[in-house]
């Protein structure tokens, strides 16, 4: 089974992913998703709908035309086999997310380089840093890199590997909405809602399939997996998101790293739930050995849901 995933289409991107980032001087589709929604969005307002039936349709058309132009190209002849392996490469993010958390990580280590740090750490996540001390920016780095395995990593692994890249892209479109119009202000809080409802479906297996890889990469590393295993549903519970909290909690008890407290977001300060062991700060040690934990769940993942297709394609379809 392992020697089928290393031949696999998941197990290709995941490898691409890790060795090249994202793909910087081609047309990313994020951010082609992204243009397309800055146009969507003044039109959406315009059809005299309420807002958020309007929403309900902008994500159809978004994630249904993301799935079909995927599914369009990727089926060209010839071509269309290196656009398959592109999108199903582009549509991941754990490389870019590891290397660009180790070089905040460095900034944030050298005190002379603390605004540099601020702005590098600002660059993944959507609160504000120009005020934040070095531990709080080590807190921050820690909470993006664990929500973000999921959102990065297993979510657009887990429906590359469910339905090839077109399904990938029809939930990255979702999830890209969500990034840019799921927010609860003024301007989104209506047109954004159905795109934050859907993400939410769409990432709640993800998300829980997120905390059992960390838990078991956990183990295998002599991580505190019987505190993290008992405590962090508790602590998940507590936040908005449904999903959000189970990476993040998971990754807060086994390295042992309190994550919560106030944030800024849009001039607005949040106090976020407390994940976590209290009063345990983030060390340039627990960091390193976050984003280790990260890697290995992230490789982990790739076999364990290319196994699942495989046993799934020859044992159950049959009855179907």
């Amino acid at each position: 089974m392992l020697v089928l995933t290393l031949f696999s289409l998941p197990f290709m991107a995941f490898l691409l992913d890790l060795l090249l980032g994202d793909p910087q001087r081609l047309p990313h589709p994020v951010r082609l998703i992204g243009l397309w929604l800055d146009w969507l969005e003044p039109r959406a307002r315009r059809l005299g709908l309420p807002l958020k039936l309007a929403g309900v349709l902008c994500v159809f058309a978004t994630a249904w035309g993301s799935y079909a132009v995927v599914n369009f190209l990727c089926s060209i002849k010839y071509f269309g086999l290196i656009l398959l392996v592109y999108f199903a490469y582009a549509g991941l993010a754990l490389g870019e997310l590891l290397a660009s958390a180790r070089a905040a990580r460095k900034l944030i280590e050298d005190e002379a380089r603390l605004d540099e740090a601020r702005q590098a750490v600002g660059m993944l996540v959507s609160r504000s840093t120009a005020e934040m001390d070095a531990q709080e920016l080590r807190r921050t780095l820690a909470e993006t890199v664990s929500e973000n395995f999921c959102d990065a990593f297993v979510a657009p692994m887990f429906y590359l590997v469910l339905g090839g890249p077109a399904l990938m892209w029809a939930y990255k479109a979702v999830s890209t909405m969500d990034s840019m119009w799921g927010y609860k202000t003024e301007r989104f809080r209506d047109l954004g809602y159905a795109a934050a409802r859907t993400d939410d479906v769409l990432a709640y297996v993800p998300a829980r399939l997120s905390a059992l890889l960390l838990l078991v990469v956990g183990a295998l590393l002599g991580l505190n997996w019987r505190q993290a295993l008992a405590r962090f549903r508790a602590d998940a519970a507590q936040m908005d998101s449904p999903n959000a909290g189970w990476p993040m909690a998971a990754c807060a008890w086994l390295v042992q790293g309190s994550m919560g407290g106030p944030a800024s977001y849009f001039g607005v300060v949040k106090l976020k739930p407390a994940l976590g062991p209290i009063g345990q700060e983030w060390t340039l040690d627990k960091l390193t050995k976050l984003s280790r934990l990260v890697l290995l769940s992230g490789f982990l993942g790739v076999v364990l849901l290319q196994a699942a297709m495989v046993f799934a394609t020859r044992h159950l379809w049959r009855y179907f």
